[in-house]
């Protein structure tokens, strides 16, 4: 995932001439910096994305950095509808999935940035979906969120391979929040 862009680089992204990116930066409207010693300008993906936002402009190859996705494994209507209305759908995007194994297809074509595992489709395959991605090495950074039934206790399970867990009943909006703080975090959304 490239950080730092030139201004040819960000002209092929927005397909204009590199003299357009150089005036966007030169009059403040696209932030970023000049490298000392030279008139070279670089600009860094999150001030990027935010202009390209800001004037409604397509984000091309940057869509798929710029939106959070999140895997949503077993979690009841109530928990799922909460989380589309809680999450904003330009920066975030949610998929769902029912059983472990639809998880583990989903994972693999979505590459999400955080996985939320309800406890209700029972404790054993809960943290075997969860372990199951913290073996791989695609989702070591991945975002791991456990909602434990009332039933559930931490003995008998080790919590650290999740992020973060949620006892129920909670606010959805205060999982969304966490949600977006921990992913906010990892991937640096504007």
């Amino acid at each position: 995932m490239k950080t730092i862009f030139t201004t040819g680089q960000v002209a092929k992204i927005c397909k204009v001439a590199p003299r357009t990116v150089s005036k966007w930066f030169d009059s403040g409207r696209l932030r970023g910096y000049r490298i000392p010693g030279s008139q070279d300008r670089r600009i860094p993906r999150e001030h990027l994305i935010r202009f390209l936002k800001e004037h409604g402009m397509p984000l091309g190859e940057l869509e798929d950095e710029a939106v959070g996705k999140i895997l949503i494994v077993g979690a009841e209507s109530l928990i799922r509808n909460g989380l589309k209305d809680q999450m904003n759908a330009d920066t975030f995007k949610l998929d769902f999935a029912n059983s472990g194994f639809e998880a583990g297809i989903q994972a693999e074509s979505l590459h999400p940035d955080c996985v939320v595992i309800d406890f209700i489709m029972g404790r054993n395959e809960a943290v075997m979906i969860a372990q199951n991605l913290r073996k791989n090495a695609e989702y070591t950074e991945t975002v791991l969120v456990g909602l434990l039934s009332d039933e559930d206790n931490s003995s008998g399970f080790d919590r650290s391979v999740f992020n973060e867990t949620f006892r129920k009943p909670f606010d959805t909006a205060l999982l969304a929040e966490r949600i977006r703080t921990l992913v906010g975090r990892r991937k640096q959304l504007a």
